[in-house]
């Protein structure tokens, strides 16, 4: 089981302390760092100093990491255009010498959008439009050098493109797909993704999608070896109760509750926890870090789960 650091940064935080938890995760052995792609806070808490860019912020830490891969859970696509956002994850993945993957969904959040002028359309346009992003986009990167791209897609026509720039890796970066929509999500994720990931949802919930998944592979005619398998959970880990309590209040949140719905306990608890995602057929575990400042959490995880997973 891989262990990655997945960050929500709309609820309070600055490029610097997300370099902080970026270079910690990097240090202490994590195989990725993941933010959201978010511009308003939920919840009761501040959000401030206000939200941050999740590429501009993948950007800087091309150049101010190492070895730690990097990417978004999820970039919205009603925030983007498809061929601008091409260029964008090409030059960042060319930054980092290869280690950036994209994550992208519909968006779902309607209040971020009004709150910065960011059309939002029906969820079946939402939908309609993804698909059409994600042709743009692997077919951009995948034109031979030298070729142009064309695509006559009703929300993103595309002519005459030089599909440049080209990232680092090759045939491209990973494109993550996730959610529990049981149609058409399951159809774009088998022919679009290279990794499937699901969002705080039940070990029962994860075997049920999983499977539809591996069968719209199967209609597609691919073979569902081909896809990463992922969850994304809450983690609220300590070295007992006390800890768990504290580490719990600190992003208000109730132990029990999240031992129920998250990665939350001791590190013994945390372990038995992954290893039923494991069972359900999870490849990797996207921790959620929501106290960015609580870098022990990271070091306490990395020590004493990580190497039993």
């Amino acid at each position: 089981m891989e262990l990655r650091i997945f960050t929500e940064p709309q609820q309070g935080a600055s490029y610097d302390d997300l370099l902080a938890v970026a270079r910690c995760a990097e240090e202490t052995g994590y195989a990725a760092f993941f933010r959201s792609d978010h511009y308003l806070k939920m919840g009761s808490v501040s959000g401030e100093p206000g939200p941050t860019d999740a590429w501009t912020t993948l950007a800087g830490l091309a150049r101010d990491t190492r070895r730690i891969r990097l990417g978004t859970l999820m970039t919205a696509a009603t925030f983007r255009l498809p061929g601008p956002l091409a260029i964008t994850v090409a030059q960042v993945d060319q930054m980092s010498g290869g280690r950036v993957e994209l994550g992208i969904g519909t968006g779902w959040f309607a209040d971020e959008h009004t709150a910065y002028g960011i059309p939002f359309p029906s969820v079946g346009e939402r939908f309609d439009r993804l698909e059409e992003q994600l042709a743009v986009i692997t077919g951009l990167w995948a034109t031979p050098p030298g070729k142009t791209f064309d695509f006559a897609g009703r929300y993103y026509p595309v002519t005459d493109s030089p599909a440049l720039p080209k990232p680092v890796q090759q045939p491209r970066p990973p494109i993550l797909l996730g959610g529990m929509g049981p149609k058409r999500t399951p159809r774009l994720a088998a022919r679009y993704a290279d990794e499937f990931n699901l969002p705080f949802v039940s070990v029962e919930d994860t075997a049920a999608q999983f499977e539809r998944v591996r069968a719209a592979c199967a209609e597609a005619g691919r073979d569902p070896a081909e896809l990463r398998w992922s969850n994304a959970l809450v983690l609220c880990c300590g070295r007992d109760d006390a800890e768990v309590a504290r580490r719990a209040a600190a992003i208000g949140r109730e132990p029990d509750e999240l031992r129920a719905n998250g990665l939350a306990g001791t590190p013994a608890e945390v372990v038995d926890k992954i290893g039923r995602y494991a069972a359900a057929g999870s490849q990797r575990i996207y921790l959620q870090v929501l106290d960015l400042a609580d870098l022990d959490h990271l070091e306490l995880v990395a020590a004493e789960v990580m190497p039993q997973v």
